[in-house]
């Protein structure tokens, strides 16, 4: 799949422009290719009850379900300033389950694979295997 980082870069600078970051002052952007070609995009979304804030790459997985689902296949994730800024690691987990571990996330010379990101992830196969009953 050829994925066009500018146009997700340019994508990300503007979700980043919506986000709501009274608090931290700190608003962040991100936008994704989908398999299927499309693109969605979120933005960090704050609460004063800080750990009910959504990071904006909640908020793309969020957009994903909301236009139909689907599978992630690339990711820009960027700062006021417009800079790369990595997943933290609760976003990892969650692009990790609607990307896998070969979506491609934006670095500042180029694009990694999210299993650089996230090595031994925990996905739904681990949680579907657990679940057998012993025979």
């Amino acid at each position: 799949m050829n994925i066009d980082w500018k146009s997700l870069h340019t994508a990300a600078i503007g979700a980043m422009r919506n986000a709501y970051a009274p608090y931290s002052k700190f608003p962040v952007g991100a936008a994704a290719s989908t398999t299927d070609g499309r693109t969605v995009v979120g933005c960090n979304v704050e609460n004063i009850s800080f750990g009910l804030t959504l990071c904006a790459e909640c908020s793309v997985v969020s957009a994903l379900h909301t236009a139909g689902g689907g599978r992630l296949a690339a990711l820009v994730c960027v700062d006021s300033r417009g800079e790369i800024l990595m997943p933290c690691g609760r976003c990892r987990q969650l692009l990790y389950e609607h990307g896998g571990p070969e979506m491609r996330i934006a670095v500042s010379d180029g694009s990694i694979p999210l299993s650089e990101l996230l090595p031994r992830a925990f996905g739904p196969g681990d949680f579907a295997a657990g679940q057998q009953q012993p025979g």
